[in-house]
């Protein structure tokens, strides 16, 4: 038997070099997580898993959401934030005292958050805890985790249980007229960025007089 290596891939120095930075991020990362001061509410600290559709909202853009949910919501409101862990992130960032939120979330690795995570599958809208009561959020955060009227239309529902009143929604610009069509919703002038530049544009609609204009 011929032990001859020919046959054997070789990655290219650009491809290994590739991979080395991606190694050494990682181990950046958890030498971050594991470090004195580390801030379990920071955006990353729980990274994306494009498999569940996830793609974080810039520090920017959580931090805008973040503000004009409190705004709206008012002093004691009750906020919640509907597949939008990176805004209920930036939310916790704040500490505020004059606000309460919760997290509506497919992904478990979000539990660390204890109380406030709430395990939540689009695909079964209202199979939600009995101590989730109809109507009782001042503003209800959602950003549907597909770019398809099937997920908009449910996730709509779990939407329209839990709030009094106050939308606001992100997704894909091509769900304007869906949007409208399930939640009464119009287009805000703010434009939504993610950490990764994505193919779809985004877009914010809410269904009341916002700060997003």
């Amino acid at each position: 038997m011929d032990d001859d290596d020919d046959d054997i891939p070789q990655l290219s120095s650009h491809t290994l070099a590739a991979l080395q930075e991606f190694y050494l991020e990682q181990q950046q990362r958890e030498g971050m997580k594991t470090s004195q001061g580390f801030n379990q509410y920071s955006i990353g600290s729980i990274e994306e898993d494009w498999q569940l559709s996830q793609f974080w909202y810039s520090d920017e853009t959580a931090s805008c959401l973040a503000n004009e949910a409190v705004v709206a919501a008012g002093k004691g409101g009750r906020i919640a934030c509907v597949s939008a862990p990176s805004v209920y992130q930036k939310l916790k960032e704040q500490d505020g005292k004059d606000f309460s939120v919760c997290i509506l979330e497919y992904d478990r690795r979000f539990s660390v958050y204890g109380e406030e995570f709430i395990f939540y599958d689009y695909n079964n809208p209202l199979n939600l805890p009995e101590n989730l009561l109809p109507h009782s959020f001042d503003i209800v955060i959602a950003d549907p985790p597909y770019l398809s009227e099937e997920c908009l239309q449910k996730t709509a529902e779990t939407i329209k249980y839990l709030t009094k009143g106050k939308i606001l929604l992100c997704t894909g610009a091509i769900m304007e007229e869906q949007a409208a069509k399930h939640l009464g919703v119009k287009i805000c002038k703010f434009i939504p960025k993610h950490s990764r530049n994505l193919a779809n544009e985004f877009r914010c609609y809410v269904n009341y007089a916002s700060g997003l204009d």
